[in-house]
């Protein structure tokens, strides 16, 4: 009769033991989840705010080549009205004016487009750094629950 009760207490004591160690499971594994959850927002964020920080560069370029064109069409309109007057001389300078003028666009427009393209380079690998990090803190906390539970194959689990 001792022995059973003793059989019974142990059945009770390692039913107990299966619970704790399930419910110690289910939050490591909620604790990972959240980690990951909180790092895809903040990686959505950080792509977000890339994006917005692409878009104005974008605009203040093309707001910068439209100032750009219009200087160039009202020099073109001046140099115009002066070549008639004043002849080649007049027009050569035009020309030479407007040719440099777009190719200062140009420029200002490409700085701008590879200015926007790192940035965008540089979130993508800031992104991709925070999942390698995100994923290796969860391998390691679901490694240290096994381990404390001896389910690794060490034998070492903290309750038995």
């Amino acid at each position: 009769m001792a022995s059973n009760n003793t059989s019974n207490k142990a059945s009770e004591a390692k039913g107990q033991t299966q619970e704790k160690t399930n419910q110690m499971m289910d939050t490591a594994k909620e604790t990972a989840q959240a980690a990951v959850d909180k790092t895809s927002q903040a990686a959505v964020a950080a792509k977000d705010k890339a994006v917005q920080v692409a878009q104005v560069a974008q605009e203040q370029a093309a707001k910068a080549a439209k100032a750009a064109q219009e200087t160039v069409t009202q020099t073109a309109q001046a140099a115009k009205d002066k070549a008639g007057q004043t002849g080649q001389a007049a027009r050569d300078m035009t020309s030479d004016t407007a040719d440099a003028t777009k190719k200062k666009s140009q420029e200002t427009g490409q700085a701008a487009r590879d200015s926007a393209e790192a940035g965008k380079e540089k979130t993508g690998g800031i992104l991709s750094q925070a999942g390698v990090q995100v994923k290796s803190m969860a391998q390691g906390a679901t490694d240290a629950v096994k381990h404390t539970f001896g389910f690794d194959g060490t034998g070492q689990g903290g309750t038995r």
